[in-house]
C-alpha cells in the first residue's frame, strides 16, 4: 500500500511538473506579396506551420500577418484560435499583430488591440516619428491546466521611429500595468531593435519585464533572429523578443532556423523559449 501512494504521488507530480511548462514563441511570418520570388506565401506556409507543430508551439505572437495569412494559418492549426485585428481599421484590413493559443490547454477572457500613438491608442493613427501605423494586440488568459491567469501582448514596432520605438515601449508597459493589474506579463514582438538599442533596455532595463534570453539556463543562438531569405544572416543581433515578468522562469531559449529545401518559412526566424510557472 505504501509503495503504491509513493508511486501515484510521483505521477501526479510529474502531471503537475509537465502541467506548468509552457511553450512561448513569437515569429514575423513575412507579409504575403508577389515581390517574394522564390519565397512566397503559398508555397511557404505549410512549412511554417509544421514548424510551429513540430516545436510544439502552445501560445505565441505573430507578426506581418494579414487576414488572408491568418486564415492559411488557422486552417493548418485546427486547435488554435487567434485574436487580433488589423492596424489600418480595426477589423480585417492591414497588418495583424496576432497571438495565437492552443485551446485545447488556453482559454481568453478580456483582450483588445490598441495602437501605439501618444495622441489616440483606440483609432488607426500613426504615433510619433513612426512610418506606418503600429498596434499591440493583448489577451488575459487562463491556462486550463492549472487555473492561472495571465496577460499576454504582442506588438510590431516601428522600422523608421527612433522616438517611435522608445515611446512605445514606455507605452506598452503603461498599457499591460492597466489591463493586468497584477497578473504575470509575457510580451512578444518583432522590436527592430537588437539588444545593444536604447528602446530594447527601455523595456530590458525597466524593473518590470525581463528578456527570456537572460534568464535561460540553455541558449540556442546560432544566429541572429532576422535573416533576410538568407541574404543578411548575422552572427548576433536579436530584433525579435520575449520578454516576461515573475513568476514565471525559463529553461530554455532558441532561435529555431528550420529550412526546407535550402529555403527559409519566413525572412525571420521564430523564437521560442519554454517557460514554466514559478
Amino acid at each position: 500500500m505504501k509503495k503504491l501512494l509513493i508511486s501515484l504521488s510521483l505521477v501526479l507530480c510529474m502531471g503537475f511538473s509537465y502541467a506548468q511548462k509552457m511553450n512561448v514563441a513569437s515569429f514575423n511570418i513575412r507579409m504575403k506579396t508577389d515581390s517574394d520570388v522564390g519565397n512566397l506565401w503559398k508555397d511557404r506556409y505549410t512549412h511554417l506551420t509544421d514548424l510551429i507543430k513540430f516545436h510544439e508551439f502552445e501560445i505565441f505572437g505573430v507578426q506581418e500577418a494579414f487576414k488572408e495569412q491568418l486564415n492559411d494559418m488557422s486552417a493548418k492549426l485546427p486547435d488554435f484560435k487567434y485574436i487580433g485585428v488589423g492596424r489600418d481599421d480595426g477589423a480585417d484590413k492591414g497588418e495583424h499583430s496576432s497571438i495565437f493559443y492552443d485551446t485545447k490547454r488556453f482559454e481568453v477572457g478580456k483582450s483588445g488591440t490598441f495602437w501605439l500613438s501618444p495622441t489616440d491608442t483606440e483609432k488607426p493613427n500613426k504615433g510619433w516619428d513612426a512610418a506606418l501605423p503600429r498596434i499591440c494586440t493583448w489577451g488575459i488568459f487562463k491556462d486550463k491546466s492549472n487555473g492561472k491567469k495571465f496577460i499576454f501582448m504582442n506588438t510590431h514596432f516601428d522600422h523608421v521611429g527612433v522616438e517611435a520605438r522608445r515611446e512605445s515601449a514606455k507605452l506598452i508597459l503603461a498599457k499591460a500595468k492597466e489591463f493586468a493589474k497584477d497578473l504575470p506579463l509575457i510580451l512578444t514582438g518583432d522590436f527592430n531593435i537588437d539588444e545593444t538599442n536604447e528602446a530594447y533596455f527601455t523595456l530590458a532595463k525597466s524593473g518590470v519585464v525581463q528578456d527570456v534570453y537572460d534568464l535561460a539556463k540553455i541558449k540556442y543562438e546560432p544566429n541572429s533572429s532576422f535573416n533576410a531569405w538568407g541574404k543578411n544572416i548575422q552572427e548576433k543581433a536579436r530584433i525579435d523578443h520575449i520578454f516576461i515578468t515573475k513568476p514565471f522562469t525559463v529553461r530554455k531559449y532558441g532561435i529555431l532556423t528550420d529550412t526546407y529545401m535550402g529555403k527559409f518559412p519566413s525572412d525571420h526566424f521564430p523564437v521560442m523559449a519554454e517557460l514554466s510557472w514559478k
